[in-house]
């Protein structure tokens, strides 16, 4: 998750997360034949643009290159780090964004303006906003223009309505760039051109390095072209406005067009800008290709089509109309990003699946990646290739990437646990042999800049068993380390690698190697703690959020000491037992040590599983869905990081959770009556709650049957699902004895076995 710049802001949020109130924001649509379902029109774009959630605003298809949308800066002339704010003023129109993140992107912006071109002061209001699936509209207050905005996957589709004017104008600023300073995370323009090619045509190329992952240069080769030929084109470099038909600047000089018009009053103009990571005819075939004619209402229609494919492979029934909006929007913004760069790769030729904006794995891999796996096999498979490929060509697959460049790394290796959770669950179409090679080379090859990619402290942590503090974050990457060899060791298994199996397997708990036993903190017994580089114990780790040089990353000790997903049952007896355990989990979140903004304690809620009591569980994730979310501009409760955080609200709601890397997930409880997931090929998954209530009074399970079997167990197996099954959980309203006699499955059991899942699920 991102990362310092918020940290601080959403500890913050904890304090006052369950106080909030605000008004949801969803704009009226037109009603749809019922034989053909608009699943888009339960899309609220605009749920998670504040309070630190930085989700998109503009218009996407699912994992589109393009994403168009508005810049913005507040009335007090802060600029926003993801594009949007929900107060201030517009700055145009930019191509590229992230969707929970920031410190990327904002490039190649397009403004309409009337009046005098003033080059350092075009920024206004804004009225009558809209954004939908595929569609944002405003009226420009200062201007009386109304803007709208389409898009294709790499062309972004413009519709300014002006009003009469002597001066009316359509610009296109080649320097503009989100987060652009000099701070050691900001991006940095290093120069750019601009061709007028005509009277109705631009092209050239915008350089940039840096921002949020430290990145080399990325180029942005554009073609923009206008369906009304301009009366007059000015270039400018700097502050200077000039007849010039082509512009070159170099580092941090201005740099852009206008297309001068004399408009009548309801005169639209159109353009289209094409975007291309390769080259500027790239750029303009990208738009032949992609919007060949000129109708902005298909392009839109194409867009919606699309997400309707999306979007309608989650169903539900007796759900709210709050409901409706936060989970179809979830459904919305884990397919933002990664963005679909195929045949955009200015690095490599390959014939494999180009993936971008990976921002970050370290978030994603815990639910988003199991989301997909569920509902777009296809698409994980391509993304995983994709993740294989990079580390063909670079040496590593990323923990995260943006701008073609890995970095920054800020747990472990994780895309192992990606790689992983796609094996045992049977995901075919990836070459596991070379994705288990670049699983080995991430644990056994340090990189040279341990914030770009790889594994840091590498050395120590494969001599020692554990990363000390002459290395950063050294506790997080210890317990992340030793899951990521986990799911090294079950690939391994799995495609016959004895050897490499047991050695995996033998680091699995490494994480024990900084447990001191005699550490107590609120009365309990046994934590994290860090070592030197020597092996001796360092003073205790109490930060509540730690960044990128201290032990813990993003967390604190009452989350990192109790992860370790492979082996709960080893983690609950060094905890003191399933009393203690429990006891521990309820500290954890009733006195406020449970960060619900952050990815690491995902699993949290779930681990009362581990020590047989489902039914706590189903109070925590109660709690949190109701405090925490909603169907507001505050709606997500931190970074919403490419979706995780609307993945977690997905899986928790229907009452279901992936453990990542595994082929088990956990039964919650279900916040809806009955929902389904498609699973492709006419296979659904359906979970069905029985007895449910609208006020959550009836949230425990009493009984469960899978595909009419009686289920004992608060857990289950993809085997046991991947073909369609129907999940049907009697629900009441006091805790019963359901799910409490057999654990979920822990590497300490006396029958585990570390190939089960692999031999269980499918051939590969």
């Amino acid at each position: 998750m991102q990362k310092n710049m918020a940290s601080a802001f959403k500890a913050s949020m904890l304090l006052v997360v369950s106080a909030l109130v605000f008004t949801p924001s969803l704009p009226a649509q037109k009603s749809i034949p019922k034989s053909s379902p608009d699943y888009t029109r339960n899309v609220d774009p605009f749920i998670g643009v504040d309070w630190g959630g930085n989700t998109f605003v503009g218009s996407a298809i699912p994992y589109g290159m393009v994403k168009l949308g508005p810049d913005m800066e507040t009335f007090d002339g802060r600029k926003s780090g993801f594009g949007y704010s929900s107060t201030g003023v517009i700055v145009g129109f930019s191509h590229l964004h992230l969707s929970g993140a920031q410190g990327k992107y904002g490039n190649i912006l397009v403004m309409p303006v009337t009046g005098p071109l003033v080059l350092n002061d075009m920024k206004t209001p804004r009225t009558d906003e809209v954004n939908r699936v595929g569609y944002y509209a405003a009226q420009l207050t200062r201007y009386n223009i109304k803007a709208e905005l389409t898009s294709s996957r790499r062309v972004g589709f413009h519709r300014y309505t002006f009003p009469a004017s002597q001066q009316s104008h359509i610009i296109i600023d080649v320097a503009h760039a989100l987060s652009l300073g000099t701070d050691w995370q900001a991006q940095k323009f290093l120069g750019g051109e601009i061709h007028l090619t005509s009277n109705h045509e631009a092209q050239g190329v915008a350089r940039v390095t840096g921002g949020w992952n430290r990145g080399g240069e990325y180029r942005v080769y554009y073609y923009m072209v206008l369906d009304t030929p301009a009366n007059a084109t000015q270039t400018w470099t700097g502050s200077t406005l000039s007849s010039s038909k082509d512009a070159t600047v170099e580092a941090n000089t201005p740099i852009g067009a206008s297309f001068d018009f004399t408009t009548k009053a309801n005169q639209a103009i159109q353009v289209k800008v094409g975007i291309s990571f390769i080259s500027a005819e790239q750029a303009k075939q990208n738009v032949k290709q992609e919007i060949p004619a000129w109708s902005f209402a298909s392009v839109h229609t194409a867009a919606t089509a699309l997400w309707n494919q999306e979007l309608s492979k989650l169903n539900l029934t007796g759900e709210s109309d709050s409901q409706r909006r936060q989970l179809y929007t979830a459904m919305y913004h884990i397919m933002l990003m990664p963005t679909d760069r195929t045949g955009e790769n200015p690095d490599w030729k390959s014939s494999e699946p180009y993936y971008d904006d990976f921002y970050c794995i370290w978030d994603t891999f815990r639910t988003s990646s199991p989301l997909l796996t569920l509902i777009s096999p296809d698409r994980q498979r391509d993304i995983i290739r994709a993740l294989v490929d990079i580390y063909r060509h670079t040496g590593y697959m990323p923990d995260a990437r943006s701008g073609n460049d890995n970095g920054r790394t800020q747990g472990g290796s994780n895309a192992n646990v990606v790689v992983a959770d796609a094996y045992v669950k049977g995901l075919k179409g990836i070459d596991y042999e070379t994705a288990f090679a670049a699983m080995v080379h991430d644990a056994e090859v340090p990189p040279a800049d341990q914030q770009k990619e790889g594994r840091g402290g590498l050395k120590d942590y494969n001599e020692k068993g554990y990363v000390t503090l002459a290395d950063e974050r050294s506790g997080s990457r210890t317990v992340e380390y030793s899951y990521d060899d986990f799911a090294i060791a079950e690939v391994a298994c799995g495609l016959g690698k004895t050897n490499e199996a047991a050695l995996y397997a033998s680091r699995t708990h490494n994480f024990e190697h900084l447990w001191d036993k005699d550490m107590t903190a609120e009365g309990f017994k046994g934590f994290l703690r860090p070592r030197n580089p020597d092996g001796t114990w360092a003073p205790p780790y109490l930060v509540v959020r730690g960044t990128w040089p201290d032990f813990f990353y993003e967390g604190d000790i009452w989350t990192y000491s109790i992860y370790a997903p492979h082996d709960m049952r080893r983690l609950i007896e060094m905890a003191g037992g399933n009393t203690a355990f429990i006891h521990r989990l309820d500290w954890t979140f009733l006195r406020g040590h449970f960060d619900v903004t952050n990815e690491p304690g995902f699993l949290l809620p779930t681990l009362y599983n581990y020590a047989g009591r489902p039914d706590r569980t189903a109070d925590m994730v109660h709690l949190i869905l109701e405090k925490a979310f909603s169907d507001t501009r505050a709606g997500i409760p931190g970074n919403d990081d490419s979706g995780a955080m609307s993945s977690w609200l997905i899986f928790s709601t229907l009452g279901i959770f992936p453990v990542a890397g595994q082929d088990v997930y956990l039964i919650g409880t279900p916040s809806i009556p009955e929902a389904s997931l498609d699973l492709g090929n006419g296979r659904k998954l359906r979970i069905v709650a029985k007895n449910l209530d609208p006020n959550g009074l009836n949230r425990y399970v009493q009984s469960a049957t899978l595909n009419g079997v009686d289920l004992p167990n608060a857990w289950f197996r993809h085997s046991q699902i991947k073909d369609g099954a129907t999940l049907l959980l009697t629900m009441g309203p006091a805790p019963s004895k359901w799910g409490t006699a057999t654990p979920p499955p822990s590497m300490s059991d006396v029958n585990w076995s570390l190939c089960s899942a692999s031999t269980t699920n499918a051939t590969h």
